[in-house]
């Protein structure tokens, strides 16, 4: 265990830090695959994360030592299966609470799990479930931010955003991890305490494109839609010409805004 001045409770007072590994997450899932007696909390940090997973198996270039690249374990014993969505809305709307403290305006959640700076990605989160029985065992939160870095894959310069980018200065990568802890820390307690409904409110106020007319595709037909709701089982409600549409994970498509269209 290494000591640091995180002013949480749990969350991030085990850190470990690598200077390459091919993914936090398998870092982690390993370790617990050896029965190492890790205590809830615990942080895996990379300079540099190789082989980084996404959603939908994406991959996302990082350059080594600018980004944050962590993930973190967590055991919801508490939470049933059919609310693990929740664990997710918690840590969303945890990392946007962080990066709000240091960015005014244009921090959203896009639908899972992504972090927007308007329509740019700042990051990602890939969160594994161990699930015994009808209870979560444990969970393994992978987390992405571009923080310091400057140039991007060209196919990703205009998706892409960091940090530094936008406020025009380097971060401290160290001292945004405490933020990031604590505030995920205040979320999984208000998880914990099962405060759904507080936290479904945060997340819904800072969903990407919530309430905006915007196109979306399905089994490559567009439409246009305004997303009214995300469920407690994590679909996404769109309005679609006054009746709602229900949507899992890669059924529906973000296309660009209409006013970006033709």
């Amino acid at each position: 265990m290494q000591n640091n001045t995180f002013s949480t409770l749990f969350v991030g007072q085990n850190l470990i830090k690598l200077s390459a590994v091919d993914s936090t997450n398998n870092f982690l899932k390993m370790m617990l695959s050896k029965s190492e007696p890790l205590p809830e909390g615990t942080v895996i940090m990379a300079d540099n994360q190789y082989a980084g997973r996404g959603q939908q198996e994406n991959t996302w270039h990082a350059e080594p030592g600018l980004n944050l690249t962590i993930s973190i374990l967590l055991k919801p014993s508490f939470l049933s299966i059919n609310r693990q969505f929740m664990l997710n809305i918690a840590v969303s709307n945890g990392i946007g609470k962080a990066l709000k403290a240091l960015v005014e305006t244009g921090i959203t959640v896009k639908w899972p799990n992504d972090l927007y700076h308007y329509d740019r990605k700042i990051g990602g989160v890939l969160i594994e479930n161990s699930i015994s029985g009808s209870v979560i065992k444990s969970s393994i939160v992978g987390i992405g931010l571009n923080v310091n870095q400057k140039r991007f894959d060209p196919f990703q310069v205009k998706t892409a955003v960091s940090l530094s980018e936008i406020l025009q200065e380097d971060v401290n990568l160290l001292s945004l991890l405490s933020e990031i802890c604590g505030h995920i820390e205040a979320q999984y307690l208000k998880l914990k305490s099962n405060n759904d409904v507080s936290l479904h409110e945060d997340y819904i106020t800072s969903l990407y494109k919530f309430g905006r007319p915007a196109l979306y595709r399905q089994n490559g037909e567009t439409f246009e839609g305004k997303i009214v709701d995300v469920t407690a089982q994590g679909l996404m409600v769109i309005d679609v010409n006054g009746v709602n549409r229900a949507y899992n994970f890669k059924e529906v498509e973000f296309l660009s805004d209409l006013h970006l269209e033709g």
